[in-house]
């Protein structure tokens, strides 16, 4: 892994930046090199000392060319950072040297109809503000989507509010296009467009630095925002799955949780009966009749139901989802932690059912409903009371064991967390553009795996 050389003059080599701003505060060094990684109890321990030795914040793509060959030449580690609302370590420097945040990079620069072009450090809530003004939106988006960026979603985000219509961020047709500046001795920029997009998506910023995004939008819909409760866990389950099913209901959150979850939402606490599951839910108001019909239909009941202008004021439901669960839960009891699941198809949700006995209390199921391949898909991101590593290492191997595929939110290698194998194209891109990988080094094992091998080649 590279490190940032010992005897670096960090006050010199900041002056080296010429017109761009630097940091050197040690509180701010510290704030802007870390993210939520404290939800994992075994990041928690690998990362908290981990802190970028100066921060540099260019505006635009020219001072991202300028402040990248300041630190190719001085061969200084650099991780790109957007807002830091990632999980997983992915913009903690694990090598020290430059943070390199580019949340002034944030216009809106373009949108006409079903597109729009964007650098990197916009706000997600803003590109929506701006597009719906048109007729369009976002596609998906995370639950921090009022303060999370769209280069940081793009860069270590997968899904979100929306994926139950349009799936993930790596399906195709997703993401357009990127501009990628290059970490090598003349950086440059490099255009990738359709499927080329893939080198560097959902690649925690090790081998480019994005500094413009085109990203497809869709129709915007006035969104309902609902809440409907249930007697049992299960029932919420297959009301869910059926909900995801109707393809002519419109809808962009499917978010279920049991019981004792929605004890944890504090501000819903009216429309959350004790011992109930819950169903928290967006849907656009031209299919709210039809939608009373199918919660009829599994005997449910709406407790709380805000209109679209309703739910424009005061926080969004969809901050109850998703991993703002996991914060909200950690609000609570701070020693929960959580796990990413996603079952195999299974429109009768067994795989659901056996897990959700299996473990009862200890893994509190809480399921998000997204598309793949056309199905609707029970994706999971339980809350799990943490005992050890060990125990939590037997919970994650007996899902997979079992059919599940754990996306580990224990683990800051990007392949280690959900892929499990290496991208090949990704690690080839990277030494393309990053032949010192100097970008966010020690987060790809991929890499790390290649440097072992050619230090191996190299040996007498």
């Amino acid at each position: 892994m590279t490190l940032a050389p010992a005897a670096t003059d960090w006050d010199a080599l900041a002056q080296s930046f010429g017109v761009i701003e630097t940091l050197r505060e040690p509180t701010q060094r510290e704030k802007l090199s870390k993210d939520y990684y404290y939800f994992s109890p075994i990041l928690q321990g690998q990362l908290a000392d981990r802190v970028a030795d100066l921060i540099v914040r260019p505006t635009t793509e020219a001072e991202v060319l300028t402040a990248v060959k300041v630190c190719v030449d001085a061969r200084i580690p650099v991780t790109v950072r957007g807002a830091g609302t990632g999980n997983y370590g992915q913009c903690i420097p694990l090598a020290g040297g430059v943070v390199l945040d580019l949340s002034k990079m944030n216009a809106v620069k373009r949108v006409e109809p079903g597109v729009a072009w964007v650098e990197p450090g916009a706000k997600l809530a803003v590109i929506d503000r701006v597009t719906r003004a048109t007729g369009w939106e976002l596609r998906m988006y995370p639950s921090t989507y009022r303060t999370a960026t769209i280069g940081g979603f793009i860069g270590g985000g997968s899904g979100g509010i929306g994926s139950i219509t349009y799936g993930q961020l790596r399906d195709r047709g997703n993401l357009n296009a990127v501009r990628v500046v290059t970490c090598d001795d003349y950086p440059r920029v490099i255009e990738l467009r359709g499927d080329a997009v893939q080198k560097v998506n959902h690649a925690y910023g090790t081998n480019g630095i994005i500094t413009e995004l085109e990203i497809p939008l869709g129709p915007a819909y006035p969104w309902a925002e609902l809440i409907v409760v249930f007697d049992d866990f299960m029932t919420a389950a297959r009301f869910g799955q059926a909900l995801g099913d109707a393809d002519g209901l419109i809808k962009k959150l499917i978010s279920i949780h049991a019981w004792p979850i929605p004890s944890y939402f504090a501000s819903l606490q009216p429309y959350l009966p004790a011992g109930k599951a819950a169903a928290l839910l967006m849907v656009a108001e031209p299919s709210l009749e039809l939608f009373g019909e199918l919660v009829q239909e599994f005997g449910g009941t709406i407790t709380y139901s805000k209109s679209a202008q309703e739910a424009s004021k005061g926080a969004p439901l969809a901050e109850f989802t998703w991993n703002h669960t996991t914060l909200h839960a950690r609000s609570v009891d701070p020693s929960l932690t959580y796990l990413q699941t996603l079952f195999p198809y299974d429109p009768e949700l067994k795989g659901v059912q056996h897990f959700y006995e299996h473990f009862g209390d200890e893994v509190i199921m809480h399921l998000e409903y997204l598309r793949m391949a056309g199905n609707t898909i029970a994706a999971a991101l339980q809350i799990v009371r943490y005992s050890t590593p060990e125990r939590l290492a037997e919970i994650i191997r007996y899902h997979e064991d079992n059919g599940a595929l754990i996306a580990n939110p224990h683990t800051y290698l990007l392949e280690d967390g959900g892929m499990k194998q290496v991208d090949a194209v990704q690690v080839n891109f990277k030494a393309e553009v990053d032949p010192y990988g100097l970008l966010n080094p020690g987060k790809m094992r991929g890499w790390l795996e290649r440097e072992d091998a050619l230090a191996a080649e190299q040996r007498p």
